[in-house]
Parts: C-alpha cells; sequence; structure tokens
C-alpha cells in the first residue's frame, strides 16, 4: 500500500474540505439571526471542518506511516501540522461559543499556511542524527499546538480590528490594519508566483563558494538576488538585480532570500489588484459584512485563546526546547536566531496577559496585540526559516 500517496491525497482532500466549509461560514453573514448563534450554514460549515480535520490527520497518520517518524522534521510537515492545529484549536473553540464568523477568518488562515507549505519540497526524507529522539516529537508538537491556539487569537482580533476602526479617513490605524491584510496577500503571493513558476518548469543555476567549497544552487524563481560572489551558468534574460549580503549566511541563503523577495512582490501586486477591483481598502471593503457581530464575544476568544495557548507554547517552544538543547548541544540556550525569536514572542504575549489583566487592556488594544503575537509567530515561521541561518536550518 502507497502510504505516502493516500496521506498526500488526505492532505489535498482536507484543503478542498476547508475551502467549502468557509463558503458555507461565510453564508451566515446574510443570515437574519445574530452572528453569535447557530444556523443551518453553519452546522453544515463545522460539520465538513471537522470532516476535514479528521482527513488531514488522517494525512498526518499516513504519512507517519509511510516516513516511519513523526511527520515534523521539516518546513513542509511542520506547516501543514501547524494548519491542522489551528483547525482542531478553532474547532474547540467555536463550540464554547458558537461564533460563525470566526470560521471565515480561521479556516482560510488556516488554509493559506498549509498552502504555503505545499510549496517546499515534499519528499520523504530521513531524519539526520540531531532529530533521531523523541523529542523532536515533544518539543515540536507541543510548540505548534501552541502557536495554532495563539493564531486564533490573531483571527478574532482582526475581526474586532476590521469592525471597531473608523474606515473613513486613512490614519496610522487604518494604514495598519491594511499593512496586515496584505501581509496575508504576501503569503498567498508566494504560493501563487511558486506555483506559476513551478508550471514553467522554470530553473536558473548560480555557482559560488561555501564554507570555502564550490557549490551550486539552482533558483526556481527568477533571480532577483543572486548568491553572494555568485556566477550564472545557465542563460536567463531576467538577470539578478544584486547579490546577496555578504553577512547573510547559511545554506541556500541567496535563494531564501530571493523567495522571500518574490512573495513581498507577488503579495503587492495581488493586494493593489484586489482594491483596485473594491474600489476600496480590504478592510473598508469587508467592514459592512461585519455588522452583526459581538464584539464583546470576539474580545473574550482573544483573551482565552491567548489564555490556553501561552502556557501549551511556554511548555512546547522554551521549556521541552531547552531540554532538547541541553541533550543535543550539551547547552540549553545559544542564542540561535529560532531560538531568540521564539523568547521574543513568549515575552510578548506575556506582555499581553500582563497588560490585559494588570492594566486593563481589553477590546481594541488586546485586538492589536493579538495581531501583532501572530506577526511574530509568522516572522519566526517565514523569515527565521528562509532568511536567517542557525542550528534550525535543517527545517
Amino acid at each position: 500500500m502507497d502510504f505516502y500517496s493516500i496521506s498526500s491525497n488526505l492532505l489535498y482532500t482536507a484543503f478542498v474540505i476547508y475551502f467549502i466549509a468557509t463558503i458555507f461560514f461565510g453564508a451566515t453573514i446574510r443570515s437574519k439571526e445574530e452572528s453569535g448563534k447557530s444556523s443551518r450554514a453553519a452546522a453544515v460549515g463545522i460539520t465538513l471542518t471537522i470532516i476535514g480535520f479528521i482527513a488531514q490527520l488522517g494525512y498526518f497518520i499516513f504519512r507517519w506511516i509511510a516516513a516511519g517518524h513523526a511527520p515534523v522534521s521539516n518546513l513542509f510537515e511542520f506547516t501543514t501540522f501547524f494548519g491542522m492545529m489551528l483547525v482542531f484549536a478553532f474547532i474547540i473553540i467555536y463550540f464554547l461559543y458558537k461564533l460563525n464568523i470566526l470560521g471565515l477568518f480561521a479556516l482560510p488562515v488556516a488554509m493559506i499556511i498549509i498552502g504555503y507549505a505545499s510549496m517546499f519540497p515534499q519528499e520523504l526524507s530521513p531524519l539526520i542524527p540531531a532529530l533521531k529522539t523523541h523529542w523532536l516529537y515533544i518539543h515540536v508538537t507541543t510548540a505548534g499546538l501552541g502557536e495554532a491556539i495563539l493564531a486564533v487569537s490573531f483571527a478574532a482580533g482582526l475581526i474586532y480590528l476590521i469592525k471597531k476602526v473608523d474606515q473613513s479617513k486613512l490614519n496610522l490605524k487604518t494604514f495598519s490594519l491594511e499593512f496586515v491584510l496584505y501581509m496575508i496577500f504576501a503569503t498567498l503571493g508566494f504560493i501563487l508566483v511558486t506555483l506559476t513558476f513551478n508550471a514553467m518548469d522554470y530553473e536558473v543555476a548560480f555557482e559560488y563558494r561555501e564554507n570555502g567549497e564550490e557549490t551550486t544552487t539552482e533558483y526556481h524563481l527568477p533571480a532577483i538576488v543572486a548568491p553572494y560572489d555568485s556566477t550564472m551558468i545557465t542563460e536567463d534574460r531576467f538577470g539578478p538585480l544584486f547579490e546577496t549580503p555578504a553577512w547573510m549566511e547559511g545554506k541556500e541563503a541567496g535563494r531564501k532570500l530571493n523567495t522571500f523577495i518574490w512573495s513581498l512582490l507577488g503579495g503587492l501586486v495581488l493586494h493593489a489588484f484586489t482594491m483596485l477591483l473594491l474600489r476600496k481598502r480590504v478592510a473598508k471593503a469587508l467592514q459592512p459584512l461585519l455588522n452583526k457581530v459581538n464584539l464583546d464575544i470576539v474580545d473574550e476568544i482573544m483573551y482565552r485563546s491567548v489564555a490556553i495557548g501561552f502556557p501549551v507554547f511556554t511548555l512546547g517552544a522554551l521549556i521541552f526546547a531547552a531540554i532538547w538543547a541541553q541533550v543535543a548541544w550539551n547547552r540549553f540556550w545559544g542564542w540561535d536566531p529560532k531560538e531568540v525569536w521564539a523568547l521574543v514572542t513568549w515575552f510578548f504575549y506575556a506582555a499581553f496577559l500582563h497588560l490585559r489583566l494588570s492594566r486593563g487592556w481589553h477590546g481594541e488594544k488586546s485586538a492589536w496585540l493579538a495581531v501583532i503575537g501572530f506577526a511574530i509567530i509568522m516572522f519566526n515561521l517565514i523569515a527565521v526559516n528562509l532568511v536567517l541561518f542557525g542550528l534550525h536550518s535543517y527545517a
């Protein structure tokens, strides 16, 4: 039995089901009932979401069987696990609060994360020696679950801000909110650009020195930025505009930076096209759809998500990570970029809880913190993995 193919098909099935479920949650917007109450469309939406989650859980199990180890050892596997846990967290919170509009925001975020994951190599590969330990499962899965629960607070925070912020004039708040939406478009841009050039079988190669040895790297996107001190060994009419800075070290640093730049450019085009189509800012276009949203419920969901996700993240990303680092590298802390940004994330959400419980930062202030916190998580997932170099670069 081809467990790898079964797992891939199940992941694709889950993605399609999530998309259909999102449509049903979207249908609740036009319902005459209050947004916090159940409806027939919402019942179908949450049922499909559960079916999709079961399908994705099947993907996880069958890939585990095919690989012989928990599928959380590279960017594709971890990011799909992150998306799956986000859906799981949404399902739990939905049954607690029955807020239909949350599905219209949480599920697309999960789909974007899964789509982002699918752009990375999906082949099964044996674990490197550093990962052959049960701490891989304990640390990575717990950290991923914690981040996923925190991501639900982002979905709630985004709902709160889109409804609450005055969209009638352009100021720092409206610009910041639109920038948050642009970053979502940038992730979509990465997916669309990668799919487009993959369909074209685009490839350009460079030769350069890495750690004193000649090496070759292949780009599958046009080279805006070339590896540092490199030579192009294939013809390309585009040609790089500049080289990767010398300080940016690590394997495939140039290719990763090039991918990151293309993501930003793709998002810029996609966001601009959407605004042109809507003839207004995206947040302003979405605001009338949220008229029936109960902001008190949204605010409570923001807080509960952080209150639950923060200790889980602390356990996985800091405590379990420190134990594994001590076992693997004989030190519990080493200022690796991934470790630093995990600590930054922890301090930020600790500040979130402190400001909310001690200073009374409810409502809009909490919503901004929830959005910024998720931006830090995504920076850790995307920029730190694609641009910065450290001991976690094997991911």
